[in-house]
């Protein structure tokens, strides 16, 4: 059976974006359609080839983030996100959200089958609202198994910082041959000779 090849999307200079698959000229909106039914896709610019398909994607971030509703990231988040680039920390950091929000996803997909086994699988306008109110019913759940994961996780990254912040306590996990360890009480010189007394 063969794959599914991943959809290949180019962007022209006039900012427009051309979906190989369709022969035809689309939108952000139509893009963000493609993530929604989670399809695999590549933009590109038409005349180099760079990929610009993480381009495309805070596009539409930076769209959802302006539309009026509730923003995903605050003021704070943001200015810290732009402190982190640059530093030790900022392939730390994004590997820190990163895991965050899997561990957020697995849980999310965790009470969406509760709910399937409580109100079937279909995606129809009933089971949706039954879905609304089961998650309204569940949500204080749900947030207090994120509140806890999310203590877990802090508590981990400030050992984390402390550690970096201290080489000395980094490396002493790792010894290495003929140097001295912490807590190794430092020789006198000529070893073992002089502790009889000459």
């Amino acid at each position: 059976m063969a794959t599914k090849q991943t959809r290949l999307i180019k962007k022209y200079p006039n900012r427009r974006l051309y979906d190989t698959q369709t022969s035809s000229y689309i939108t952000l909106a139509d893009v963000k359609e493609l993530v929604l039914k989670q399809e695999e896709f590549h933009v590109v610019d038409a005349k180099s080839g760079e990929d610009l398909t993480r381009s495309i994607l805070l596009q539409i971030i930076l769209e959802e983030e302006n539309t009026g509703g509730s923003p995903m990231f605050s003021h704070d988040m943001l200015t810290q996100f732009i402190r982190s680039y640059g530093s030790a920390m900022q392939g730390v950091m994004g590997n820190y959200l990163e895991k965050n929000i899997q561990a957020f996803l697995e849980i999310q997909k965790s009470f969406q089958e509760q709910s399937k086994s409580l109100f079937g699988g279909d995606n129809s306008k009933s089971q949706q609202d039954l879905w609304s109110q089961f998650m309204n019913f569940q949500g204080p759940a749900m947030q207090n198994v994120m509140n806890t994961y999310m203590e877990q996780s802090k508590k981990m990254f400030q050992q984390m910082q402390e550690q970096l912040a201290s080489p000395t306590r980094v490396f002493s996990n790792f010894p290495f041959p003929g140097f001295p360890q912490p807590g190794d009480k430092p020789e006198t010189p000529g070893g073992s000779e002089k502790s009889g007394g000459g």
